[in-house]
């Protein structure tokens, strides 16, 4: 008889499930054919997107490089590569900076050898050939009918210099500028005066007294409106070759001080280095140094050789030729105002204080106290014995100037015309005589002048020579020796 087994064990062979384990239920259709919402223990149900955590925004492009930037930053290859690109934008810096004010440097000092000094001399013998020709018109007309050859020649040539250099101002100046302005009027004046002078000639060699008068009007309109017109551009020539100077002699602080910059950057990278790999030298480094050196000493040899040249050719060029023009103006002014003198037979006359003067024996005066300050300010300057020695001797025939002209006056004031004419006009012993050696030295002294500025601002320019486009050169050198010096060590990490 068989009997039911006891207990709750299961038969051989049955498998029972664990307690509080399920079996698997294959996953049930919900309504419309959607899968039903899966069931989780302690009730209900959720959708599986809904436990999903949010994503992180993404990052921007600046952000993302940031962050690489600083994870490569962390290793020893990232920070050589930031240093190799810091080192060579220094040295490209240093470059561009030193070839762009050395550059400025020598385009004002190219200018003041070959365009504002000359200008400045042109606007100058401007003013003295008018002034010469002003005083040979006043010597011919004294001389009467028989004016000399010499006398027509020396105000036809003066004429003919003031409208050569005129030209060559009007040809260099600045559509309108001032200067060119003032060429403008000069242009103007100067047939205005030659009529002028014409028409004086014409009635004196007929012996009508209006001749004197015609000669007065012209000296008026050189005196009161040309000289002055010449007078204000030789001072804008001048202060053109004054800025020029200024823009040419400054040191170029800025290049030298990146310079410095450089040069110490490359030394603290070179230790780094030593100190990390027991490497004394890195080539490419050293060839960096090596240029960025050479570019500074350059830099600041080469400009103090051309600051030195510049600043003696204004020393002893510039300033010497002002002062040796302004007192060559001065006795060619002083020259006519004699003649006048003679002209107006006291037709003129100033007053001064309580004293009456003759106008123009008064200007003479004047003129010649002008001329002593220029001839003892040029002897001041005069740097060697052959600038001074025309100096001295046009101090020597001024002073004989002045002893006979008072001679002359005393002449005419006592009623002798002749002899005071004789005086002033007449050959050996005249004061004309006195007034050509004081002339003939200046330009002597001139000349002289003339040739230390050229020598001395020639010396400043081409100390300058090349050093724009070298620095540069030198500089993009450097940089490449850094990059190869710096891609050198980083090759030992691959």
């Amino acid at each position: 008889m068989t009997h039911t087994p006891r207990g709750g064990a299961a038969p051989p062979g049955a498998a029972v499930p664990s307690t509080g384990a399920l079996p698997a239920v294959p996953p049930q259709s919900g309504p419309g054919g959607a899968p039903a919402p899966r069931q989780v223990t302690g009730g209900g149900s959720r959708p599986l997107a809904s436990r999903r955590q949010p994503e992180a925004p993404r990052r921007t492009a600046f952000a993302e490089g940031v962050v690489r930037l600083r994870g490569a930053a962390a290793t020893e290859p990232g920070r050589l590569r930031i240093i190799g690109a810091v080192l060579a934008a220094l040295l490209v810096a240093f470059g561009a900076v030193a070839a762009w004010q050395m550059s400025d440097r020598a385009t004002a000092a190219d200018d003041v050898l070959t365009s504002s000094e000359p200008l400045a001399s042109d606007a100058a013998d401007i003013y003295r050939s008018l002034a010469d020709a002003n005083t040979a018109a006043s010597s011919g007309f004294l001389a009467g009918g028989q004016e000399t050859a010499a006398s027509r020649d020396s105000y036809e040539k003066g004429i003919r210099t003031a409208a050569g250099k005129l030209v060559g101002a009007a040809a260099h100046s600045e559509p309108g500028s001032s200067s060119a302005a003032t060429i403008t009027e000069l242009n103007r004046l100067l047939p205005e005066y030659k009529g002028l002078v014409e028409r004086a000639r014409t009635y004196n060699r007929q012996g009508y007294p209006v001749g004197g008068a015609y000669l007065r009007y012209a000296n008026e309109k050189m005196q009161e409106e040309m000289l002055p017109a010449a007078e204000d551009l030789y001072e804008k020539e001048a202060r053109r070759l004054d800025a020029d100077y200024a823009d040419a002699t400054p040191y170029p602080w800025a290049a030298i001080a990146l310079g410095v910059v450089v040069l110490a950057a490359l030394a603290r990278v070179q230790r780094r280095m030593y100190l990390r790999t027991r490497r004394v030298f890195n080539h490419g480094l050293v060839a960096a140094t090596t240029a960025a050196t050479v570019v500074l000493l350059w830099l600041v040899v080469g400009h103090s050789l051309a600051r030195s040249g510049l600043n003696g050719s204004y020393d002893h060029g510039v300033r010497s030729l002002g002062v040796l023009h302004d007192a060559r103006i001065a006795s060619l002014k002083a020259r006519g105002n004699e003649n006048l003198t003679l002209v107006a037979r006291g037709a003129e006359t100033k007053k001064v204080g309580d004293e009456t003067y003759d106008a123009y024996d008064h200007d003479f005066r004047r003129d010649m106290a002008a001329l002593d300050k220029g001839l003892a300010r040029a002897g001041e300057l005069a740097d060697d014995s052959a600038g001074g020695k025309p100096v001295a001797a046009a101090v020597s025939n001024m002073t004989e100037w002045r002893k006979r002209h008072d001679a002359a006056r005393e002449q005419d004031e006592s009623g002798n015309y002749q002899q005071a004419l004789d005086l002033v006009i007449g050959g050996e012993g005249a004061t004309g005589e006195c007034f050509a050696g004081v002339d003939e030295n200046l330009a002597a002294a001139l000349t002289h002048e003339r040739h230390e500025f050229e020598e001395a601002a020639t010396g400043g320019r081409d100390a300058l020579t090349g050093l724009p486009q070298g620095s540069a050169g030198l500089a993009v050198l450097g940089a490449a020796g850094t990059v190869l010096g710096v891609g050198r060590r980083l090759s030992e990490y691959r």
